[in-house]
């Protein structure tokens, strides 16, 4: 692994990202099942298979036209929030690298920024409510405090993973203020968010995919 992420790298940190969802999807339908409808597992299956066959069929060679190609093509993927929100998450990470041919630990840091500000566009959740936000919040901001602090992009992805996935796990004391879940009020309590779950679990897959 270089120093920065190139295409080729991105490539892997997609289908590392993929891998991860599609060998958790069950307990993440599970997760579900007690304040939604128990189909979220399905859900993200469906967005890493899209994920997957863009990534496999796109004649891009560019690193913004894959995420702007993949984020696109998972916002038609049915199954409620989900698919509008990680679809934006892509589509925004784009914006930050266009001009870029590979991403070092700060260049990659402003693309998950960007990410992460097309989503807070899309929903008024925030670090506190039980969704995705309270993974991916974290996972981006370790992941620029960590390149800031002169981390290369290898350690700075496996410190924002660990945060997403602590995000994740802080989500079982908290009672759902969003979606579906919000209808079970206290009993939501107890059980880890999927949305949150399924970013952690994104997380490690892009930490895979450049390890």
């Amino acid at each position: 692994m270089s120093s920065a992420v190139g295409y080729d790298d991105l490539v892997s940190m997609l289908r590392g990202a993929a891998e991860r969802i599609r060998k958790e999807h069950a307990t993440l339908s599970r997760l579900d099942s007690h304040g939604g409808d128990g189909d979220h597992g399905t859900t993200m299956l469906r967005a890493v298979n899209t994920l997957e066959t863009t990534v496999e069929t796109s004649r891009r060679q560019s690193i913004a036209d894959l995420l702007e190609e993949v984020g696109w093509a998972i916002l038609g993927v049915d199954g409620g929030a989900t698919g509008p929100l990680l679809g934006m998450f892509f589509t925004g990470m784009a914006e930050a690298a266009r001009g870029h041919d590979s991403l070092d630990a700060a260049a990659l840091s402003a693309v998950f920024e960007s990410g992460l500000a097309s989503v807070e566009r899309q929903t008024e959740a925030r670090v506190g409510d039980k969704t995705m936000m309270d993974a991916l919040v974290p996972a981006v901001r370790v992941l620029r405090s960590a390149s800031d602090a002169g981390s290369d992009v290898v350690t700075a992805l496996r410190r924002a993973a660990a945060a997403a996935v602590a995000g994740a796990e802080s989500t079982r004391d908290l009672e759902a203020r969003f979606g579906r879940a919000k209808q079970v009020g206290a009993r939501s309590v107890g059980h880890p968010d999927p949305g949150a779950t399924s970013m952690g679990l994104m997380f490690q897959g892009f930490l895979q995919g450049v390890e």
